[in-house]
């Protein structure tokens, strides 16, 4: 047996390892990409199609569909239709989204040094130029996310190149939000509430009063150690049960209490939802 036989050998063990554990495969050619379509199938004239979230309609037993070809099932993968692809194999391959996880590949030092400062972390794998860091949870995936960075998920494949190091963490927003272009700046909701009944100088105008209501309330997300969602949700409640229906609050104010917030880790959509939730439990 040559080396290369060996190798080849390596990968479909590999392969049906990995479907064992419910991670759907496929062989890669030279040049870590899939194999083409069949003849049959060239230009998706089978049916299938390249956004496809499943093989979808075509029944074509080769691996000629990239990532929508992954599949767990022993007898596919180790099918005579697939032999001739393990003998061309020059790598295993994976779908990240299919086993319920998101891949982020970090191609450079410079890259890896932002994941370190930026992402919780998680289980790491050496790649030839930088690391994957994998999360539990499936996302969209988009190349180029930011200088050095690509998200593989769904509609995805990731190159096999080990279990890696480390606890794997659940998907963070931080991730998430890496596929929101140039998004538009979150702007603190202004609470326009009526003054009370009867026309009178509400007493929470006070600056003094109202300054230290908010210091409180940054002070209080800033200290949280766990519960951070809920800590958020409740401070802003409590900001809002006192100073919600009086017209007191202006978009200075907001703004402070979600940057204290995402200070703490918290997602603008995640501020703004805690915000609308309290205005709803109030009847804002």
């Amino acid at each position: 047996m040559t080396q290369s036989t060996a190798i080849r050998g390596e990968h479909l063990t590999t392969a049906l390892f990995l479907a064992a554990f419910g991670v759907p495969v496929l062989p890669l050619r030279a040049r870590k990409v899939p194999f083409g379509n069949c003849r049959r199938c060239t230009g998706n004239a089978c049916g299938g199609r390249p956004n496809m979230k499943t093989p979808g309609p075509c029944l074509c037993p080769l691996p000629c569909h990239g990532w929508a070809a992954a599949t767990t099932d022993p007898d596919v993968i180790n099918s005579p239709a697939w032999a001739w692809a393990w003998r061309e194999a020059a790598a295993v391959a994976y779908h990240p989204g299919g086993a319920d996880v998101t891949v982020v590949d970090l191609d450079n030092a410079e890259a890896i040094a932002w994941a370190r400062v930026a992402l919780p972390a998680t289980r790491t794998v050496l790649t030839t130029r930088g690391e994957h860091w994998l999360y539990r949870g499936a996302m969209a995936s988009a190349n180029r996310v930011r200088p050095g960075v690509d998200v593989k998920s769904s509609m995805a494949y990731a190159r096999w190149l080990g279990p890696g190091a480390g606890t794997i963490a659940t998907l963070p927003d931080t991730v998430r939000d890496l596929l929101v272009k140039d998004p538009a700046p979150v702007r603190p909701v202004v609470v326009a509430a009526p003054a009370p009944a009867g026309g009178g100088r509400c007493p929470h105008r006070t600056p003094t009063f109202l300054e230290r209501g908010i210091a409180m309330a940054e002070q209080r997300i800033a200290e949280a150690a766990a519960a951070v969602h809920a800590t958020v949700y409740q401070t802003f409640l409590a900001v809002l049960s006192t100073h919600g229906r009086c017209g007191c609050l202006t978009e200075a104010h907001t703004a402070r209490l979600f940057t204290a917030a995402q200070a703490k880790g918290e997602s603008p959509r995640h501020c703004a939802d805690a915000w609308a939730n309290a205005l709803v439990r109030l009847g804002l």
